[in-house]
C-alpha cells in the first residue's frame, strides 16, 4: 500500500527553508554590496578607547597624565603604534604615543567631537582612529584612540549575524505557528467535502459535493466527483426505470397465464401454478426493487398483526405446496415503519423459508424483534453473508431469483435496523430482523 503524504513538508517545512535560504543569500548580497562601495577599509577596535580612558589619571593640580595599566600593556603588546588623546570638559588634555600630524591640530578640539570613526586609506598608516567619550579615574574624558585595528568586512559580518539570526528565529517560529494555521483555514473546504461524500450511498442519492469553499486548485477534482455522480445518478435512474417496466409487463401474461392454469382441468397444468407463483413473486421482487427508493410515510405498527396479516395471505400458496406456517406472539412492542415495506420483508421471509427450508415455517414475534424459523438443512455460516447479495442462491439448482433476502437486508438498513441469520433449534435457519427502538417500546403494544 502507497504511504500517503502530509502536506505540512510541500506547505510549511519546504517554503520556510526557502524563505530563510533567499533571505540569507539577499541580507549578505546587500552586506557584500555595502561593503564594496565602503571600498573596504580598516578601522580601530572601539574597545581601545575606554582601555586609554581608564589609563588617565589627574594631578593635584588637575592637569592630566597616563598611567600604564595592565589592559594598555597588552593593547601595545598587540599593536606597538597605539596612540591616543584624551581631553575633559575643561580643556585639560593629554596625549600618548605618536599621533599622526594630520591629527595634532584636533589636540584641545576634541570637546565638541563626542563620537566618530575615521580611518586612512592603508592598513598602517595609523589613521583609522575612534573618537568615543568614556569616564575614567579622571572623570568623563573625550578620546581619540588608535589601536587595533580590524577589517571591516569581519566587523560587518559579526554585526550582521548578531542582529539577524533572532530575526530569522523570530520568522522561523512565526512561520512554523501560523502557516499550519493558515494551511488549515485554507483547506476547511476539504474536510467539509470529505463529510459530504461520507454520506454518498447507494440509498442516497442525488448529493453533491459543494464546491464553493475549496481552493482553486481543488474545484477541478470536486467538479469532476460531481459529474461523476450526476452520471451515475443517471443511469440508476435508467436502471430504475427498466425494472418497473420489465416488471409492470410481467405481471399481465402472468396473470393470465395464472388463470388459465386455474381453469384447465388436467393435472399437469394445475401443477405449474407453482411455477407460475414463482414468477409472479419475482414481478412482485423487481417492483420493490423499484420501490425502494420511494419510501412511503412512517406510521406506528404492531408486528404481530402485520405478520398475522402477511402469513393469511401466503397461507393458501403454503397449503398448495404442502407446507405448514404459523404465528407465534409473545411481548411485542410497536415499531415505526412503512407498512408495506416491512409486510414484503415478512413475505420474503417466510417464501424464502418455504422454498429453501423444510416443511414447517414459525413465524415469532418477540418485542421489536421479528424471526422467522424453519426445520429444514438450514444456511452455513461461509454462506450467511452471501445470501443477501442479489442473485445471490444457496444452491445453483434451486429455483427462485436470489432477491428476496437482498430486498429484506434493502429495507431493514433503511429502517435503521438489522437482519441476522441464526441456527435453529430443529437444525434449520432462523433469520431475525431487529426493528430501532420505538419512542413508545416500554409499553407493550395490544
Amino acid at each position: 500500500m502507497a504511504r500517503l503524504t502530509s502536506l505540512k513538508w510541500p506547505l510549511i517545512v519546504k517554503p520556510l527553508i526557502f524563505h530563510l535560504l533567499a533571505l540569507l543569500v539577499a541580507f549578505f548580497t546587500l552586506l557584500m554590496v555595502l561593503v564594496r562601495a565602503d571600498s573596504g577599509g580598516y578601522y580601530t577596535i572601539q574597545t581601545f578607547a575606554e582601555v586609554a580612558a581608564d589609563a588617565v589619571h589627574r594631578d593635584a593640580d588637575g592637569n592630566l597624565f597616563v598611567q600604564q595599566t595592565p589592559d594598555l600593556t597588552e593593547a601595545l603588546q598587540t599593536s606597538p603604534g597605539a596612540w591616543f588623546i584624551a581631553e575633559d570638559d575643561h580643556g585639560h588634555h593629554v596625549t600618548f604615543g605618536h599621533v599622526p600630524p594630520a591629527y595634532a591640530s584636533l589636540v584641545g578640539l576634541l570637546d565638541g567631537i563626542p563620537y566618530g570613526d575615521l580611518r586612512g586609506r592603508e592598513r598602517g598608516d595609523g589613521l583609522a582612529v575612534v573618537v568615543r567619550q568614556h569616564t575614567g579615574p579622571a572623570g568623563k574624558l573625550t578620546v581619540m584612540a588608535h589601536g587595533e585595528v580590524d577589517t571591516l568586512t569581519w566587523q560587518m559580518a559579526l554585526a550582521a549575524h548578531i542582529i539577524t539570526v533572532p530575526i530569522f528565529l523570530l520568522l522561523a517560529l512565526v512561520t512554523i505557528v501560523l502557516t499550519p494555521i493558515i494551511v488549515r483555514r485554507a483547506l476547511a473546504g476539504v474536510e467539509r467535502i470529505a463529510a459530504e461524500a461520507k454520506n454518498i450511498s447507494a440509498s442516497r442519492r442525488g448529493i453533491r459535493l459543494t464546491a464553493t469553499a475549496v481552493p482553486v486548485e481543488i474545484a477541478p477534482l470536486v467538479n469532476a466527483v460531481n459529474e461523476a455522480l450526476e452520471r451515475l445518478d443517471e443511469g440508476h435512474e435508467r436502471q430504475r426505470r427498466f425494472i418497473a417496466a420489465a416488471a409492470h409487463e410481467l405481471r399481465t401474461p402472468i396473470a393470465i397465464l395464472r388463470v388459465k392454469l386455474d381453469a384447465a382441468d388436467d393435472a399437469t397444468s394445475h401443477s405449474l401454478g407453482l411455477e407460475v407463483a414463482r414468477l409472479a413473486t419475482l414481478a412482485e421482487q423487481l417492483l420493490d426493487l423499484h420501490r425502494m427508493d420511494d419510501d412511503g410515510p412512517k406510521e406506528t405498527l404492531h408486528l404481530a398483526r402485520v405478520a398475522k396479516r402477511v402469513v393469511a395471505d401466503l397461507a393458501p400458496l403454503m397449503i398448495q405446496s404442502e407446507r405448514t406456517v404459523s404465528v407465534a406472539v409473545e411481548t411485542h412492542y410497536p415499531v415505526l415503519g412503512e407498512a408495506g415495506a416491512i409486510e414484503r420483508v415478512i413475505s420474503n421471509l417466510v417464501l424464502n423459508a418455504a422454498e429453501h427450508g423444510g416443511r414447517n415455517v414459525v413465524v415469532r414475534v418477540q418485542g421489536s424483534c421479528l424471526e422467522v424459523e424453519d426445520d429444514g438443512p438450514g444456511i452455513p455460516v461461509e454462506e450467511r453473508e452471501r445470501v443477501f447479495e442479489p442473485f445471490q442462491r444457496l444452491r445453483p439448482r434451486q429455483t427462485g431469483a436470489g432477491l428476496g433476502l437482498n430486498l429484506v437486508r434493502q429495507v431493514m438498513d433503511r429502517h435503521g435496523g438489522r437482519v441476522t441469520i441464526l441456527d435453529a433449534a430443529s437444525g434449520g435457519a432462523l433469520i431475525r430482523v431487529e426493528f430501532p427502538m420505538h419512542p413508545g417500546a416500554n409499553v407493550p403494544a395490544e
